[in-house]
């Protein structure tokens, strides 16, 4: 809830500028469009971020029984190529859409197809087997934080009061989260050292389980 906090102080929140600077590479104002919906944006991008949050936890709870995070993520990316093709093909009919030239286009296309699904999907289903579904989902407030990090020396963003205030906001619930976890685990070390102790110091330890068995 505080790194969520934070991430809506970054979005919503401004501020007096703390940093301005200019980039020649005006990229902004070639992103933005002329026509935008925030409502339906902000309600698409919710859903999303819910429904990955959902995948995280069914993704930590399949690399449990199935150990195997090459196949889950091979699995996973034929099911999502599927399910994007068949999706484009309703909505794209113009068979001209669908021609591909050398250059930056079909750059980004195999970028997008080995890191930014391939790679990531991988990453996110072993940090899930590792630490669990909390852990990775803190990663989406923290990738605001590195947005803004980019957007200001890159696309020569301004800096407001509100992106810092955000940052730390949210580097707090981050490192809480973290310490959390880190207490958790420590605590399943100690129990699991007191359930090796005998339940009574003079019956041996070999003894003792034989007789609870």
């Amino acid at each position: 809830m505080v790194s969520i906090a934070g991430a809506l102080t970054v979005t919503l929140f401004k501020g007096p500028e703390v940093v301005t600077t200019s980039s020649p590479y005006n990229l902004r104002d070639e992103i933005l469009l002329a026509h935008t919906n925030w409502l339906i944006g902000g309600l698409l991008l919710t859903a999303g971020s819910f429904s990955l949050s959902l995948l995280y936890i069914v993704q930590t709870s399949i690399v449990k029984d199935y150990p195997e995070e090459l196949m889950v993520t091979f699995i996973c990316c034929v099911f999502v190529t599927l399910q994007s093709a068949i999706l484009a093909l309703i909505l794209e009919g113009d068979p001209n859409a669908w021609r591909l030239k050398p250059g930056m286009e079909l750059m980004a296309i195999l970028y997008s197809a080995v890191f930014a699904v391939a790679l990531r999907t991988l990453v996110h289903t072993w940090a899930c087997h590792k630490k669990g579904p909390v852990y990775v989902s803190m990663f989406k407030p923290l990738g605001i934080v590195i947005a803004m990090v980019m957007g200001v020396t890159f696309l020569g963003d301004t800096l407001y009061v509100g992106s810092v205030v955000g940052t730390v906001i949210i580097a707090f619930g981050f490192y809480s989260v973290i310490w959390g976890q880190t207490r958790e685990e420590k605590m399943a070390d100690y129990e699991g050292m007191d359930s090796l102790k005998p339940s009574s110091p003079k019956i041996p330890l070999l003894q003792n389980r034989s007789m609870e068995a």
